[in-house]
């Protein structure tokens, strides 16, 4: 019998095959669908009219370039994808940040690729593209991986000059990462396949190695325009900063190559040089396949997210032989905690039930929400793992914590800090995947963005906010019509749902998975089926990092 036929779910009692399940599956694939529709749409960085010209150049595109460098046994994970997606749109956009960016391996070795996309208004840094290569640089240093630049960039997008030039987080802070990374230790190197101009200009300079190419690639403060306006100079772009200049004068650059490919094989030779690095040591067997079938992850969240299931359904799918070690099963039954293996790594997972359980005490609790027991449970678990040394994942589908006078009396806020304090003083690696709600103070307690995790990827089934769609519109609703009566204005129950249904549209905008991807509170959308493969590479990219700290809790109340 086939095991799609015969699998019975745990939450309602049905076959894999019922129309329920299916009705699931169509609408998660959908998703799915939507998700890469989009990013077809963006891979095309400025339009087909861009690439074309890009290849009247004899230029690759960011995209080529970093298919041809990387090792093609190896998964490319790219970082940032919808960066910048639905922004600057008065400006003519700037898909994917302007920049293509990832996790990927080069000569066999685990590195970061950033490669500026000149189809985007000449690869010029919008405000996202500098939190974007932030991000990469935090990645790099966070699990001590080396860095390769492939610059083809005009520099700053002026008109937006003033949220890009002068703060802690703008552009200037890329290049004192530069130099902390080479400070660490972290290898840098820098391909300039095309401009390379302004504040840029340090970037590669900043590297360990730099590389050009002939006939593209230039480096320098000012072009030849801003050269002959400031000082009444004529010089062409070529004999002012291009590959011959900066190799056989100024001894800026280290190499020089007639072609990309040449650079780019150069690249691969440099990098199968690089010693062996030091590891953290964290825990691998031979890996083994979940015995039940992880595409049946795409018809166990209900559409909507509007009914419960059994998070063990989803863990089962993506944990090796489908052997998850429960810990403390019988207690604070909305929060699973247990050890398991993906793709041979132990993990420690930390994942919201959303079944409606019984406590000890044989009352009711609701899927999704955190309550006190499922707090201090959820706490100590990863004080556990933090004392073995075993990385942590975060699956998230939570509402909050639970609240009203029970709650409260009984000192949620306390066991909710602990939480809290626990996941913030987690020193091993967090990584963090968004199934379904991520609302609230739950966002937090489960390792969201502000929590510091390696990696944080999400469903398309994902929603980020405050609170549901539904509380927070009625909220907001009964606000507005509370300010629009205190000035006399009487209003309708027509003039109501209308200013609901508005508020309502304007919310799920924002709590969508692409809206928070477009603003990197998440490093990428994923496929429901590539959760293993993502949470595998980002364990592999923090045991490249031997440092861990001891582990040490704040002050909280016990």
């Amino acid at each position: 019998m086939n095991k799609v036929t015969h699998y019975i779910c745990h939450t309602n009692n049905c076959s894999y095959m019922s129309p329920e399940f299916n009705r699931n599956e169509d609408w998660m694939k959908l998703s799915v669908s939507k998700a890469t529709q989009h990013f077809e749409k963006i891979k095309l960085g400025g339009g087909r009219k861009s690439l074309d010209k890009q290849k009247e150049r004899n230029k690759l595109t960011a995209r080529e370039r970093i298919d041809y460098l990387c090792d093609k046994q190896k998964p490319f994970t790219e970082i940032g994808a919808f960066a910048g997606f639905g922004m600057y749109e008065e400006e003519g956009g700037c898909p994917c940040g302007g920049t293509v960016a990832g996790l990927g391996y080069v000569s066999g070795r685990q590195c970061i690729i950033v490669a500026n996309d000149q189809t985007v208004k000449a690869g010029a840094w919008f405000p996202i593209t500098g939190k974007k290569n932030l991000r990469m640089q935090e990645i790099a240093m966070e699990n001590r991986l080396p860095v390769i630049y492939l610059v083809d960039s005009a520099g700053v997008f002026l008109p937006m000059q003033d949220e890009i030039f002068p703060d802690k987080e703008h552009f200037g802070r890329i290049f004192r990462n530069n130099a902390r990374m080479s400070a660490m230790g972290i290898t840098q190197i820098s391909a300039v396949m095309g401009a390379c101009v302004a504040g840029g200009a340090y970037l590669p300079i900043m590297s360990d190695e730099t590389l050009m190419v002939e006939g593209n690639g230039s480096i320098f403060l000012a072009g030849s325009y801003l050269v002959k306006a400031a000082i009444g100079e004529e010089i062409d772009n070529e004999t002012l900063g291009g590959a011959e200049t900066h190799t056989a004068i100024s001894g800026i650059a280290d190499y020089k190559f007639k072609t990309e490919y040449d650079c780019l094989d150069h690249i691969k030779k440099i990098m199968n040089k690089l010693g062996e690095p030091s590891k953290a040591g964290f825990n691998r067997i031979q890996p083994t396949a979940p015995k039940k079938d992880p595409n049946e992850l795409y018809g166990i969240i209900h559409e909507g997210n509007l009914k419960p299931y059994d998070m063990l359904d989803i863990i089962e799918r993506i944990v090796d032989n489908s052997a998850f070690d429960q810990y403390k099963a019988d207690y604070g039954k909305t929060i699973l905690c247990g050890y398991a293996r993906i793709e041979g790594w132990a993990v420690g997972i930390v994942a919201n039930q959303r079944l409606v359980s019984k406590n000890k005490k044989g009352e009711m609790q609701i899927g999704g929400v955190i309550y006190n027991d499922s707090a201090d449970k959820a706490a100590r678990f990863i004080m556990n793992c933090n004392q073995k040394k075993i990385p942590l994942v975060f699956l998230q589908d939570v509402t909050g914590f639970m609240v009203g006078s029970r709650s409260e009396h009984s000192g949620i806020i306390k066991d909710g800090a602990k939480m809290v304090n626990a996941v913030a003083n987690s020193v091993v690696p967090k990584i963090t995947i968004i199934i379904g709600n991520s609302y609230g103070a739950g966002n937090y307690a489960m390792c969201g963005k502000a929590y510091d995790p390696r990696f944080i990827y999400a469903w398309p089934s994902a929603k980020i906010a405050v609170m549901g769609g539904d509380q927070a519109a009625k909220t907001l609703l009964q606000i507005q019509v509370a300010t629009m009566k205190a000035k006399g204005k009487e209003v309708s129950a027509e003039e109501e749902k209308t200013l609901l249904d508005n508020i309502k549209n304007s919310y799920e905008k924002q709590t969508s998975p692409f809206y928070a991807a477009a603003r990197l509170w998440i490093d990428t959308i994923i496929d429901p089926i590539s959760t293993r493969e993502v949470i595998a590479e980002g364990i592999a990219a923090a045991n490249q990092n031997p440092q861990i700290d001891d582990f040490k809790m704040g002050v909280f109340q016990v």
